[in-house]
């Protein structure tokens, strides 16, 4: 089964090899058939400590690395 890669903005890289990613997505209400907003924050692994807040970067998935981390950056890009 493939890995899911997702697409986010690093709102915190206070921690050594962590970074915390928020992610949105958009879809229509099926009921109101309005556009609806939902964002959710994940853990992720930066092993070279390359990306800094307001960084919008790709994080994929993979095994376990702590409690909380189960995802690991990818590639990152400057805003």
């Amino acid at each position: 089964m493939p890995k899911r890669v997702l697409t986010g903005q690093v709102v915190s890289d206070r921690c050594n090899r962590t970074v915390t990613v928020l992610v949105e997505r958009r879809f229509t209400h099926p009921m109101m058939k309005k556009t609806v907003r939902r964002s959710k924050k994940y853990t992720a692994h930066d092993a070279d400590n390359r990306a800094k807040t307001g960084d919008i970067v790709r994080i994929r998935e993979c095994a376990p690395i702590s409690k909380t981390k189960r995802w690991e950056v990818v590639t990152e890009s400057s805003v």
